[in-house]
């Protein structure tokens, strides 16, 4: 089966399979794993060439509407009835539900239970590495400094960080994700922020450091660089984000633990 991914996650899936032989191109921001740098190029995800596309005869595309705007490309998928799937995770539940249709339809059904099966354990592993809280952590996931726009209740952001004890700030909006004013970030309280821009080239903490907010996670300097590999893509390695997620909260003031209110 030849197949196109026009997302980095939908690559990632099909690395996590065992199936990336099966590759003949991929987007143009997919970067892991290293194999995929020999694969024809298709395009960025809102700009897929969709000639290009269609020239290398897939017999499957694995499409997205994570990134808003791609609406279009499925849209021209469609006109050309080019055969594709498309997946839209909210949740991170979302998430093993497309990694298992996905094996499916790439007939390693069994491969893709094992691959789900393994992230779970990694995200118990890194709950048990934590404490029990006297309150989770508040955890502002910024996806891009100006304005600040970070993750909101439809984000499976919102769900690892519940299966972390911990809990998304954002997660009484509900959106994906939304530009924030200062008085939401300081109503919101977070006493934990990642800096997890999409497609910057350098993730800079002392940014957000310099704001003047008055919140827990500026007042004990608790802001963090996270690659958006780990966390914005809805993928196999999110249990990686997890796991990484784990080693900053386990930094989180003490008094945040019971040691004083």
């Amino acid at each position: 089966m030849r197949l196109v991914s026009l997302t980095c996650s939908n690559t990632e899936i099909v690395w996590a399979l065992g199936c990336l032989d099966r590759l003949v191109g991929v987007d143009s921001n997919s970067d892991f794993p290293p194999e995929v740098a020999r694969l024809p190029r298709v395009g960025p995800d809102l700009q897929i060439d969709l000639d290009r596309v269609e020239a290398l005869k897939p017999d499957l595309v694995l499409a997205s509407l994570s990134v808003p705007g791609m609406e279009r490309v499925v849209e021209g998928l469609q006109a050309r009835q080019i055969p594709h799937v498309v997946l839209d995770p909210q949740s991170l539940q979302d998430v093993y539900n497309d990694i298992i249709q996905v094996a499916d339809l790439l007939g390693v059904a069994s491969q893709g239970r094992h691959v789900v099966r393994a992230m779970q354990w990694m995200i118990a592993q890194a709950r048990g590495s934590l404490p029990n809280w006297v309150r989770p952590p508040r955890v502002m996931v910024e996806w891009w400094p100006r304005p600040m726009i970070a993750a909101g209740q439809h984000s499976w952001v919102t769900q690892m960080l519940e299966a972390l004890g911990a809990e998304n700030a954002f997660a009484h909006l509900p959106v994906r994700s939304q530009p924030l004013t200062p008085a939401l970030v300081e109503e919101a309280q977070p006493d934990l922020i990642t800096v997890s821009w999409c497609g910057a080239k350098k993730l800079r903490p002392e940014v957000v450091l310099r704001r003047k907010l008055d919140i827990p996670a500026l007042k004990h300097k608790q802001v963090f660089a996270l690659e958006e590999a780990y966390l914005g893509r809805p993928g196999p390695r999110l249990a990686e984000g997890a796991k990484k997620l784990a080693e900053l909260l386990r930094g989180v003031p003490v008094w945040q633990h019971g040691g004083r209110p």
